[in-house]
């Protein structure tokens, strides 16, 4: 069966909850065409400079909604801990703006710092997206080609109440690139209905998320199909994409992000091709390429690629 839901009030929250009531309930198998879906910051309409105001949801809760705005969570029957959720990314559709930020004031100050602009004031690109969502060209006159994702899909944690900001296990903000139209992302189940949210849409960004923003944009539309594999418990995130397959890791820092990735490709080796794990990683030394994902979050990401 398919279904159509608005991202609109009651269907957006901010944080993830086990104890969360879903929005929609899907039987594996099924589809659902998520439209509407306001930028990662509640937006509804494009920035025009670093401190105008513009529209965005509300109101919001100052606990439900604290973190990326995220449509759901759609409940999928039957799924409960220990379970495997395929999700598959069957069309992605951004809208017609988006924004990028950098300098002074972004989460990875750090970052920012060491590349020499951690003082600067706080720049502003703003991107117009062409009719047939494959280009954007910004206000200074660059024009890129679009490779759209959600930045944020997941599933809830075993926890009432969880930063939306942060990836997990089950997913959460993960910031991979490689999540696009045609992937299937497979992620462990933590609670009983899987509870999946999604958001924070992307038209492009590049391994590492380096200002702290990528092409921030709302979604017209996403739809994707779910299905359940009863039993198969996941250590974590893994997807088959246009790329190949890839794995992701999370830690406080990139070497244990990529620990975390790599232990993850090393797992899916044995699985598929009956190695020992030694074997799994010496292939994986010539076969596989890890890749930062990302920079910005509470945990770093590492995601590691072995193309088909």
């Amino acid at each position: 069966m398919h279904h159509v839901l608005d991202a609109a009030r009651p269907h957006l929250h901010g944080r993830f909850s086990s104890r969360a009531t879903p929005v929609l309930t899907l039987e594996p198998g099924d589809t659902v065409t998520v439209t509407n879906i306001p930028d990662v910051s509640w937006g509804l309409e494009a920035p025009t400079s670093t401190t105008a105001p513009r529209r965005k949801v509300e109101p919001r809760d100052p606990v439900r909604d604290a973190g990326p705005c995220l449509c759901g969570p759609i409940a999928v029957r039957g799924a409960k801990p220990g379970d495997a959720l395929d999700v598959t990314l069957e069309h992605i559709r951004p809208g017609a703006w988006g924004w990028t930020y950098a300098g002074r004031g972004m989460s990875n100050s750090a970052l920012n710092g060491a590349l020499g602009i951690g003082d600067a004031p706080l720049m502003l690109l703003r991107w117009t997206i062409n009719q047939a969502r494959t280009h954007a060209t910004n206000d200074l006159g660059h024009t890129v080609r679009l490779r759209p994702f959600m930045g944020t899909i997941g599933l809830s944690p075993d926890a009432e109440d969880a930063c939306g900001w942060t990836p997990r296990p089950c997913g959460g903000n993960m910031d991979c690139r490689e999540l696009v139209e045609g992937a299937v992302l497979s992620l462990p189940v933590m609670t009983p209905g899987a509870l999946l949210s999604l958001g924070d849409g992307h038209a492009l960004q590049g391994d590492g998320e380096l200002s702290g923003t990528a092409i921030e944009c709302p979604m017209e539309e996403v739809r994707l199909r779910v299905n359940l594999r009863p039993g198969i418990a996941l250590p974590g995130p893994r997807a088959r994409t246009p790329a190949g397959w890839v794995t992701l890791g999370f830690g406080p820092t990139l070497d244990q992000a990529a620990e975390v990735a790599a232990s993850g490709m090393l797992d899916l080796l044995v699985e598929q091709h009956g190695t020992t794990r030694a074997e799994a990683a010496a292939l994986a030394s010539s076969l596989v390429s890890l890749h930062i994902t990302q920079m910005v979050n509470p945990l770093r990401g590492v995601h590691a690629i072995l193309a088909e």
